[in-house]
């Protein structure tokens, strides 16, 4: 069982491949959810919040590229793409979209885990000095369970402003570039967005700092982007 145990959505049409694919990840210790088209697979990736998404491009009802596009506008999930599309123009504009990564098929088992781990290890929830909780003011963030309080109570945040939160608090004293945020948390393609950072920075700033405009951990660089004062 590997030591990085996700939640995985596998989007494959072909009920063979999505069945191996299924096994095994599950034979590695992740728990797996599928779906067999685009439209569930959006779905699915909104209901299930999952670690990673292993998706095929031919889909019956759109194209994979169309998929990864429209969960960059919201999600930074790792994305690994599986397809018979071996042409190079093919795999630039998945990873263009915003994919992570892209086996070509036929693939094997263990070729599939090892790009799975290293994403795993790429986007792993801890800070660098390994710490999973983090705390400043009266806010607590547990990075494991992804969940944020504040003087003991729930913290409500949107998809957007918990991956914001993350994307600072695991870089803490370090000026974060509003390009940097935008790939993190829309994925490629939104770098000049830069009203997208400001109007959900704002609404994080509402939830977490005692004195919003004037606040004390969520700091604004001014015409550069943010730094996390803990």
């Amino acid at each position: 069982m590997s030591a990085l145990a996700a939640r995985i959505l596998v989007v494959e049409d072909d009920a063979d491949i999505r069945r191996f694919v299924r096994l095994t990840l599950e034979a590695e210790g992740h728990e797996v959810f599928e779906a067999d088209g685009m439209k569930r697979g959006l779905i699915e990736a909104g209901t299930r919040r999952p670690d990673i998404l292993v998706l095929d491009l031919g889909l019956p009802d759109g194209d994979g590229v169309d998929l990864i596009r429209e969960l960059r506008a919201w999600s930074a999930m790792p994305i690994i793409v599986l397809s018979a599309r071996s042409a190079e123009n093919d795999k630039i504009a998945a990873l263009d979209a915003g994919a992570d990564d892209y086996l070509v098929k036929p693939f094997g088992a263990g070729e599939l885990l090892a790009r799975v781990r290293a994403q795993l290890r790429r986007h792993l929830h801890q800070t660098p000095s390994g710490d999973t909780e983090i705390h400043f003011g009266d806010v607590s963030v547990d990075l494991i369970k992804r969940h944020v309080e504040r003087q003991g109570q729930t913290v409500h945040l949107t998809p957007i402003e918990y991956k914001l939160l993350t994307c600072l608090v695991m870089q803490p004293d370090r000026v974060v570039t509003h390009q940097q945020l935008l790939k993190a948390v829309w994925g490629p393609g939104h770098s000049q967005d830069m009203h997208y950072v400001r109007v959900h920075m704002g609404n994080l700033r509402k939830k977490v700092e005692a004195a919003p405009s004037m606040p004390k951990h969520l700091l604004t660089e001014a015409g550069i982007g943010y730094r996390f004062v803990a």
